[in-house]
């Protein structure tokens, strides 16, 4: 189900210009596509993925994925656990957080400012002037320094760039210097999932989407994200999937 309202009144500083939600059906996709403004999604539930700039990014419930004005941009829904999420756009002649660089985002406070913006349905006016106050908000609360940023980006450009060589949770913590329950611990506070589950579901989207969109063999596939061993990828694949590499193939190919 989609509900979505148009505001834009060009207030100053942060125009909303449209809000809504969407309990998206399994698999259900958007794009690619490129917007003239600005458009943040929060995901209430479910799962799926974010492709920018070339790189798909696994997005979980509590994460924020950010579309940027004049970006091509694809996202689809998880066909397992479809997401829910709310979105809201806006156009800015304010200076915006750095944080909105980030493809990906995890800010626990962020989901009781969505919770906010939900409630603009119930106003009958006002609702440009409501939505700003809560972009206001969130902008201030992505404006706050949290600690390890940088080694948050850096692990997650360390996973885009190499997913395909096998590397380990342990090995990204020794490329940052980190204990590895401390870089774990940190990872799972701004990212809202584990790294070790982020870096799996990273490689299984990427060798499905090769399977499914380029024909590529499950073998083929399976060394490409890193897998060496086509028995064990076929059973994380299945575990993840609910269906083998091939069977997959034969419902869900292009």
């Amino acid at each position: 189900m989609r509900v979505e309202w148009i505001v834009n009144e060009h207030l100053p500083g942060l125009n909303p210009v449209q809000f809504g939600s969407e309990r998206c059906a399994p698999s259900h996709a958007f794009g690619p596509a490129v917007r003239t403004h600005w458009l943040l999604h929060y995901v209430i539930s479910g799962q799926g993925r974010f492709t920018r700039e070339g790189e798909t990014h696994p997005v979980h419930a509590g994460n924020i994925f950010v579309i940027p004005p004049y970006l091509e941009t694809y996202y689809q829904a998880d066909a397992q656990t479809p997401w829910h999420y709310v979105w809201i756009g806006f156009t800015a002649d304010a200076r915006l957080p750095e944080a909105l660089r980030r493809p990906v985002l995890h800010y626990r406070e962020a989901g009781a400012i969505f919770e906010e913006m939900r409630l603009c349905a119930q106003r009958d006016s006002g609702r440009s002037a409501y939505l700003a106050g809560c972009l206001w908000k969130l902008m201030s609360l992505l404006q706050e320094e949290h600690p390890g940023a940088d080694y948050l980006e850096k692990a997650l450009n360390l996973m885009q760039s190499e997913y395909m060589n096998g590397i380990t949770i342990q090995e990204i913590a020794d490329r940052l210097g980190l204990n590895r329950s401390y870089f774990s611990e940190l990872f799972r506070s701004r990212m809202g999932v584990a790294p070790g589950q982020y870096l799996l579901r990273l490689r299984l989207e990427k060798a499905e989407r090769l399977m499914t969109v380029y024909h590529e063999p499950p073998a083929t596939a399976a060394a490409s994200v890193g897998y060496g061993d086509i028995c064990q990828f076929s059973r994380i694949f299945k575990r993840f999937y609910g269906l083998a590499p091939r069977e997959y193939c034969k419902r869900h190919g292009s």
